[in-house]
């Protein structure tokens, strides 16, 4: 069976975060995994306060965070996520598939994107669960509390934003609706309703995801910015720039 992705895609200087605190992904159950990509948990004990970044996928989260007695709903973010963290973590997430959270509200996805919205119900029944697994098997019964329907558009939408995400060949909206099948405006409003941002805005964070983690390593960003679709360097300076908050030489500048 095929584990949780164990890319650090979106995570600002993982290295850092992992060296204070416990990170780890974990599937759901069976009857879940279609919607979702993993759940992911955070623990630990930190003596100063320690800021992480995250540049958010095309996903929506249902977070439960020691400190809050509720969990919420955290639609796709636009920007650059930034949470304090600080005395006692413990962070249990659920990371929707992008499409994948439309079966289990029914409001438009769109309708949450850049939002985060506290859920009426406690947070208990999962964070003070200490056995991992029994922490897991809650998240399931959560979710599954919640009754997703299956929806074929939901079901479309996934396999499309699956595409971008694994084929970076895929660069311009009208060229990937024509391969679909679809008219350009139709693609635009199943992203909206089901994804929550449109398909150029997937295509241009996937991109940036690529470029944060390979400025881990070495890297030239001239041949990278020809490898992910950019029409030169300076554009993908200024995409990773406006995302990330700084340059991308000197964020491998600050890695190193």
């Amino acid at each position: 069976m095929q584990g949780p992705r164990r890319d650090t895609r979106g995570i600002v200087d993982a290295r850092e975060l992992f060296a204070r605190v416990r990170f780890r992904r974990r599937l759901p159950c069976e009857q879940l995994r279609p919607f979702l990509e993993h759940y992911w948990l955070i623990d630990g004990h930190l003596d100063a306060p320690y800021t992480s970044y995250v540049v958010p996928h095309p996903s929506v989260n249902i977070v439960f965070e020691h400190g809050y007695t509720q969990p919420e709903i955290a639609g796709v973010g636009l920007g650059l996520f930034s949470r304090v963290l600080e005395g006692r973590v413990r962070v249990a997430g659920v990371q929707f598939r992008p499409g994948g959270f439309r079966p289990f509200r029914p409001e438009p996805v769109s309708e949450w994107t850049g939002r985060h919205v506290r859920l009426d119900t406690p947070a208990s029944a999962v964070l003070d669960v200490e056995d991992e697994d029994e922490r897991v098997a809650a998240l399931d019964a959560f979710l599954l509390g919640l009754g997703p329907a299956p929806d074929p558009q939901a079901t479309l939408a996934m396999e499309l934003a699956q595409r971008i995400r694994d084929d970076r060949e895929i660069r311009r909206v009208a060229d990937f609706a024509r391969d679909c099948g679809l008219a350009v405006r139709t693609l635009q409003r199943l992203f909206a309703d089901y994804v929550g941002v449109s398909p150029k805005w997937v295509i241009l964070r996937y991109r940036i995801h690529e470029a944060l983690e390979r400025a881990e390593s070495e890297v030239e960003w001239s041949r990278l910015a020809a490898e992910l679709g950019y029409s030169d360097q300076a554009h993908l300076v200024r995409d990773f720039t406006q995302t990330v908050g700084v340059s991308p030489t000197a964020y491998a500048r600050a890695l190193s």
